[in-house]
């Protein structure tokens, strides 16, 4: 396969910290890379270095001659100023012409989806700007793209929609994510970064399931070299201490044979015990009650826009209800409803007498980004009380992987996994009869997923749940409520139902083709008799318009399903050609219409 960059040796450190270390690896042509690792082993700060926006403090990087590099990185860079076509147009490598640009911004809104192009940068949401920054590097034809993040704000749709673009992506990528039902569909090759491993890294051919199953065989085989090390040193050790009887060039030979034995073992032993994890475990009351909550014919507006109406669902101990739907669509809405924050339009929530309802919120808000960690977990001195019983501080806060010189810093100047792991830490303190996580998986790293979804299997009380992780989604919910963005809301019995129906409902969608956008209606035909103002060549041409412009909106409606066309949609080649048709298309008919008029009115003189 063809390289594309390689770098060797790569070191970064942040003051006394090392993130990684001699990291020497390749990227190929054709391939779809996943980044994963630990929260603090370097993986967005290795992309930042890829793409020259940091440099390592050791290494060395090498680009194949002429590669196109793009980068999204985790947190947009946009201009909110801009509208989204100025923004795409900027975007546009070297200069070509105004008329150029216009075009190469309209076919890259066509792709994304990106509906209008006068609209402010400022005015999208989260997942639509996330949409636009990837199309601003979509847009310079990248040989090879590094995203840090992709799926942070998109919802589950555009998720999905990433998805598709990078499975037949002519490019290849390499993407940081914890998302691990959007790295089985998408990679084939995965890497992690990790000090557990000789190299900083461990590489995998093949989806997230093949890398699973070899890092459980690499690090079994490490585990069962460290006992065999542990064996081979004790051995050694004793003979050791037995003492020889005379330092024979053996003897000494022995000696330093026994000492690289006890290096490496320390080593492996030190590799070893980074495969450490959070330990979080959820604490319920012990109400016995059947019924926790009952909601009856919940509906809500938001203003003019109906967010969801008459929902129905019923709460109980062991219940796991997972919310999906479109950014925007009133699933956080629903969570205030449920706590009480907000009352429904109509419709009523029954609660059990007492019920304690712990929430986990999504944007970090309960969090006092002064405190120092200590305090944000022990706000009244240096122990927390945790089932019962006194446990210090510092314990609690490496239960959650903080090392002790942490306690003292600032929460704001932790990353977002730090924060994420301190909110759940807090969570932990607070028997609750309904546990409720709005995304609760942003910024965790994969082994603490792992950790919290078997923590949330066996809390015994409700759970409510909101998450883009469709994996967690499946694996936890008992019964999905669905909301369609459209003020419509349905239940149903696993994710896989929900996006069979989906699918079933864009089908119905796109058989009926929309209906084209009718002009005023031409005036009756009339006789070619000769009327003044117009000749007789023009009054010919006049009569004829009204068959040439329904034969040009058809020509565009044609050219419409052409780019639905998921084939079409794939291939940036053949998507480009069709947004160029479009367009002619489109042009066509407004020429039309513009020399109507001017017959129009020039028959009227």
């Amino acid at each position: 396969m063809e390289i594309l960059l390689s770098c060797r040796d790569l070191t970064k450190s942040y003051g006394l910290r090392v993130l990684f270390k001699g990291i020497t690896l390749g990227l190929f042509k054709g391939e779809r890379t996943g980044l994963i690792g630990p929260n603090g082993s370097g993986k967005s700060t290795l992309l930042r270095i890829l793409s020259g926006q940091e440099t390592a403090d050791a290494g060395e990087l090498t680009f194949r001659r002429g590669l196109r590099l793009g980068y999204v990185p985790q947190e947009d860079t946009l201009d909110a100023n801009q509208t989204v076509e100025q923004s795409l147009m900027a975007a546009i490598p070297g200069e070509p012409d105004d008329h150029e640009r216009h075009v190469q911004a309209a076919i890259m809104m066509t792709q994304v989806g990106l509906a209008d192009p006068e609209q402010k940068v400022g005015q999208l949401s989260g997942g639509w700007k996330k949409r636009l920054a990837i199309a601003r590097q979509l847009i310079g034809k990248p040989d090879l793209l590094l995203l840090d993040e992709p799926t942070n704000h998109l919802d589950i749709e555009g998720i999905a929609w990433l998805e598709r673009l990078l499975q037949d992506a002519p490019f290849a990528c390499l993407m940081v994510s914890h998302d691990r039902r959007f790295l089985e569909s998408v990679t084939n090759r995965v890497i992690e970064l990790n000090r557990a491993y000789p190299d900083g890294f461990l590489s995998s051919n093949g989806t997230y399931s093949d890398f699973l199953r070899t890092r459980e065989n690499f690090l079994d085989a490490q585990a069962s070299r460290e006992r065999s090390l542990a064996n081979k040193v004790r051995r050694e050790i004793e003979w050791l201490q037995r003492g020889a009887k005379a330092r024979t060039t053996k003897a000494k030979g022995r000696i330093d044979q026994a000492g690289r034995l006890m290096d490496e073992l320390a080593e492996v032993k030190e590799r070893n015990a980074q495969q450490v994890t959070a330990l979080i475990d959820f604490s319920a009351t012990d109400r016995k009650t059947r019924k926790l909550l009952q909601a009856k014919g919940l509906t809500k507006s938001l203003g003019d826009k109906a967010l969801f109406a008459g929902v129905e669902f019923t709460l109980g101990p062991g219940s796991r209800l997972g919310l999906l739907g479109p950014n925007g669509s009133g699933k956080t809405t629903l969570l205030r409803l449920i706590t009480g924050e907000l009352e429904p339009d109509a419709g009523e929530i029954w609660r059990a007498e007492g019920l304690r309802v712990v929430v986990f919120g999504q944007n970090r808000e309960q969090l006092d980004r002064t405190q120092t960690l200590r305090r944000a977990l022990s706000p009244n001195g240096d122990h927390v009380t945790y089932r019962g019983s006194n446990v210090h501080v510092t314990a609690y806060a490496k239960r959650f992987l903080f090392r002790p010189d942490q306690l003292d810093m600032p929460v704001g100047e932790m990353s977002g996994g730090e924060q994420a792991r301190i909110l759940i830490a807090r969570l932990m303190l607070q028997p609750a009869d309904v546990l409720i996580l709005d995304e609760p998986t942003n910024d965790l790293d994969i082994p603490t997923l792992d950790v919290l979804e078997e923590s949330l299997a066996d809390f015994p009380g409700a759970l409510v749940l909101v998450t883009h992780d469709r994996y967690l989604l499946d694996r936890l919910s008992t019964e999905l409520l669905a909301l369609d963005g459209k003020g419509g809301a349905a239940m149903y019995a696993e994710l896989a139902q929900w996006e069979r129906a989906r699918e079933t409902a864009a089908a119905a969608e796109a058989a009926v083709a929309p209906p084209a956008v009718k002009k005023p209606a031409p005036a009756r035909r009339r006789t070619p008799s000769v009327k003044k103002g117009l000749s007789w060549k023009e009054e010919e041409e006049y009569q004829d318009m009204e068959e040439r412009i329904m034969a040009a909106e058809r020509e565009v409606e044609q050219w419409h399903q052409r780019i639905a066309d998921p084939a079409v949609a794939a291939d940036h080649v053949l998507l480009a050609e069709a947004c160029e048709s479009l367009h002619a298309a489109q042009a066509r008919v407004e020429a039309l219409y513009a020399r109507w008029a001017e017959l129009e009115a020039k028959r009227e003189e």
